[in-house]
């Protein structure tokens, strides 16, 4: 099974930057998609479904996927190894707005989840988060 691990969170004021990183270690094959998900602080984990929002997705064709209120804003990518034993997918968020803040989770799954990319019912695989805090 695969394990993802995200790194890359902090505290900024609204308009900076940051980049997080998820770096997934096992074999990843060839057709998957990797997504950014986050979740409002006072939500409870348990309730993926209706808390946790898609932010930006990526798959084996490299396409990206983006939720409306970060278009043009964040931009997703990804550093997959020849051999597939070492990737990591980035997510680089520019002019951070209040509403970015949360726990930044990335989920990945074999394929294109059925359910919708940037919906987390797909995803088998997650990290255990990273925070983002923005102040205005």
């Amino acid at each position: 099974a695969q394990e993802l691990v995200e790194s890359g969170g902090g505290a900024v004021q609204s308009g900076g930057s940051l980049k997080l990183s998820c770096n997934i270690s096992g074999y990843i094959y060839s057709s998957y998609c990797v997504t950014w998900f986050r979740q409002a602080l006072e939500t409870q984990r348990e309730d993926l479904e209706t808390e946790r929002e898609g932010v930006a997705a990526i798959c084996h064709d490299g396409a990206p996927t983006y939720r409306d209120s970060v278009k043009g804003r964040f931009t997703i990518s990804q550093s997959i190894s020849r051999d597939k034993s070492k990737n990591a997918v980035f997510l680089q968020m520019d002019d951070l707005k209040s509403d970015d803040t949360g726990t930044y989770y990335c989920a990945y799954e074999l394929g294109r989840p059925l359910s919708g990319i940037l919906r987390p019912a797909g995803y088998r695989f997650w990290g255990q988060g990273t925070q983002v805090t923005v102040s205005s």
